[in-house]
């Protein structure tokens, strides 16, 4: 199942890859090819939580030599909820008639990229389905063709690959300081380490993950590129790719260099603070819907950043928790944006009861998880946070839903959705309330995701 998980998707991306996907019978096989892939990933998530983490190293090599595969709690959650989002993005874009030629190929790629790096304990394994993740996501925001679209395909591209070198150079510099790649070692190895080095290598890692989750003061390309995507890619980038930016900071920061998370503390609760009002603030100033909901993207990954810089058990646990859920209110948002209808904007008033943690959505449990961890920390700063971010966040998601939904439309009528279209956004926001109102099979993953970073063996 290990291998299955990652196997079919990139068999299915080669595979189509050269085919005419604007076809219907083609965009039905993607589609099947990618709900196949979540299902192996969902079962080799059932797997890990019975029974522990699985592993194995390819060819045969032996360990240390090989690259190793492993799949822990943390991992497989990361992979079975971006993979989700990726399906939801795929079904949005085949049921809207928008999907070009190569937009099924380049999110099986994407799909294939992620899981490898989730599943993977080699850190330049790592880097190379990074790479290819990010590639398929540079091809994906220019496949519209737009002038605006091309224009921010190419601020994407060079940005995250300014990101994508300082990720190599921090590569290098614990290879340099360690004599492996392997994470495990690495994680022993760095205790012995000159600290100045260590925390250099760290430094390199946190900015080009700081970089591809949009946290503040990193953040500027990140508007202009989801406002000018389509709902379904503006979808796929910020609830499936910026994943990687949550998932390399738990695990390369709790999981390999624990140490240096614990000494940038405070760094990290200063910067966490600031992108949560930032994002708050412009996402209160604009009034689009994608400049709210980019801008709001900002705001919402300065919760997992202050979880992190809490630490212990309860901060992972509070961090991967919010992790998961703002990448399914992402999801659920971007996929409502542009349609209209009653059922749509129910679907959207969950998504926003939810970012703001409003039961019974359950963005709720993500607040609740920040609250526990500000009051076993006894911080009381913490907590008066949340409740701002919490009531900023509900007035901007009002106003935008007050203006898509109550006010009457000034633009001339469109051409009614159908059912199919509206589907991904139903479904999304189905199972964030069912996630609210039936929370322990979410909190019981998150517990053992944020224990595998406790205790990675």
């Amino acid at each position: 199942m290990l291998v299955a998980g990652l196997g079919i998707a990139w068999v299915g991306a080669v595979m189509l890859a050269p085919l005419d996907a604007t076809r219907r019978h083609w965009k039905l096989v993607a589609l099947g090819v990618l709900a196949l892939h979540l299902l192996a990933l969902a079962v080799l998530m059932g797997l890990v939580l019975t029974r522990g983490p699985l592993e194995t190293v390819v060819g045969g090599w032996p360990t240390g030599v090989g690259i190793r595969l492993r799949a822990d709690a943390l991992g497989t959650l990361f992979a079975v909820v971006s993979s989700t989002v990726l399906l939801l993005g795929l079904a949005h874009e085949t049921a809207q008639g928008t999907a070009t030629r190569t937009t099924p190929a380049l999110i099986l790629f994407m799909a294939a990229g992620l899981t490898g790096l989730f599943l993977t304990a080699d850190i330049f394994s790592f880097y190379v389905f990074f790479e290819l993740s990010m590639i398929a996501a540079y091809a994906l925001t220019a496949t519209g063709g737009s002038t605006r679209e091309l224009g921010a395909a190419f601020v994407f591209a060079v940005v995250n690959l300014l990101g994508s070198f300082l990720f190599l150079i921090g590569i290098g510099a614990l290879y340099h300081v360690t004599g492996t790649l392997d994470m495990a070692t690495v994680a022993e190895r760095i205790t012995a380490v000159e600290p100045n080095s260590a925390i250099l290598a760290a430094a390199c890692l946190f900015v080009a993950f700081a970089v591809k989750l949009g946290l503040f003061p990193f953040h500027f390309w990140l508007p202009s590129v989801y406002t000018a995507s389509r709902p379904a890619v503006a979808a796929v980038l910020a609830g499936a790719l910026s994943n990687i930016g949550a998932y390399g900071l738990l695990r390369f920061g709790a999981g390999v260099l624990p140490a240096q998370l614990e000494l940038a503390g405070v760094a990290l609760a200063v910067l966490g603070t600031a992108s949560i009002i930032y994002g708050a603030l412009q996402a209160l100033s604009r009034r689009s819907t994608s400049e709210v909901l980019a801008y709001s993207a900002i705001g919402q990954v300065g919760y997992i950043i202050v979880a992190l810089a809490v630490g212990g058990t309860v901060g992972l646990y509070a961090a991967v928790l919010y992790a998961v859920i703002n990448a399914l209110n992402k999801a659920l948002l971007f996929l409502s944006a542009g349609l209209r209808g009653w059922l749509v904007g129910a679907a959207f008033a969950v998504g926003a009861f939810s970012v703001a943690g409003v039961p019974p959505a359950a963005g709720f449990l993500g607040k609740v998880g920040l609250f526990q961890s500000g009051i076993a920390e006894g911080n009381a700063l913490l907590v008066a946070l949340i409740v701002l971010g919490g009531a900023l966040s509900f007035v901007y998601m009002f106003q935008i839903y007050q203006h898509d939904h109550w006010r009457p439309s000034e633009e001339p009528p469109r051409p009614p959705h159908g059912r199919w279209q509206r589907a991904p956004a139903l479904l999304a926001a189905a199972a964030i309330l069912l996630l609210g109102l039936w929370p322990e099979p979410l909190l019981g993953a998150s517990e053992a995701a944020a224990g595998a970073l406790r205790s990675p063996s």
